[in-house]
């Protein structure tokens, strides 16, 4: 009887299941007010195929009214791919602004400095204003932080055509991962910025983190291995502790 009764009074329960991670999600805003890039159409598709080989899901939308608080708090990031003009009204940016507090991400790619002028937290947020450009052309881009996650992947001097951005002023407050030289490509003295002319930075701001690179005029950056490892790297840095670990 007492062996009877050891092998009913023995545990039951079942083994302990690992914990199942759930996996994050990344949001592509891309309404435009202003220009319109027709890259975005190519580059909302290409994000996402990053998403699916890095674990990561994305959505994508045009519509303003999704900058809402219950929303946004779905996302470790916020991608801004080349919004133009004044996209976001006082009640989405109060959204928005909340889920960056609440250690958000954003990143912002090319013509998102052409975006919110009169939203000086927005400024702040992704570091420069865009000022002008010359023709799109090649020029030498120089890489000043090769240990990042964005930029680990990329030669020293980093030869590509695309849209050059000079920048109303320089960002502050900023870590700088990319400049370009302003003797390689045509480029106009009011367009110059001199020997810092940054092309990608960083920052944590405001409890949360924000990626900017001014790369991606062309169609033909997101079929670029480089240029996608690029933003791959800057959307991880986005979703900070939410990355998933590949």
């Amino acid at each position: 009887m007492a062996g009877l009764c050891g092998m009913c009074c023995r545990s039951t329960s079942s083994p302990t299941l690992p914990t199942v991670e759930p996996v994050p999600k990344v949001l592509i805003f891309s309404k435009t007010v202003g220009f319109h890039h027709n890259s975005i159409e190519v580059g909302v598709p290409a994000i996402k195929k990053l998403g699916t080989e890095n674990k990561f899901d994305v959505d994508e939308t045009k519509e303003a009214s999704q900058f809402t608080t219950d929303n946004l708090k779905r996302y470790a990031a916020v991608v801004f791919l080349s919004t133009t003009g004044d996209v976001l009204n006082s009640e989405q940016e109060a959204a928005f602004t909340k889920y960056i507090q609440g250690g958000g991400g954003f990143v912002g790619i090319h013509a998102a400095a052409d975006c919110e002028y009169d939203w000086p937290w927005y400024g702040r947020l992704i570091g420069a204003y865009f000022k002008g450009h010359p023709a799109t052309q090649k020029a030498d881009l120089m890489i000043v932080d090769a240990e990042h996650i964005a930029t680990k992947h990329l030669p020293t001097i980093w030869e590509r055509v695309d849209e050059w951005y000079t920048f109303k002023a320089a960002p502050k407050n900023v870590h700088v991962l990319i400049n370009i030289d302003e003797r390689s490509y045509d480029v106009s003295d009011d367009l110059k910025m001199g020997d810092e002319h940054p092309m990608a930075w960083y920052h944590d701001y405001d409890g949360g983190r924000a990626f900017y690179t001014e790369l991606g005029h062309t169609d033909e950056s997101f079929a670029d291995p480089l240029y996608l490892q690029h933003i791959l790297g800057g959307i991880k840095y986005a979703m900070g502790k939410k990355a998933p670990k590949n």
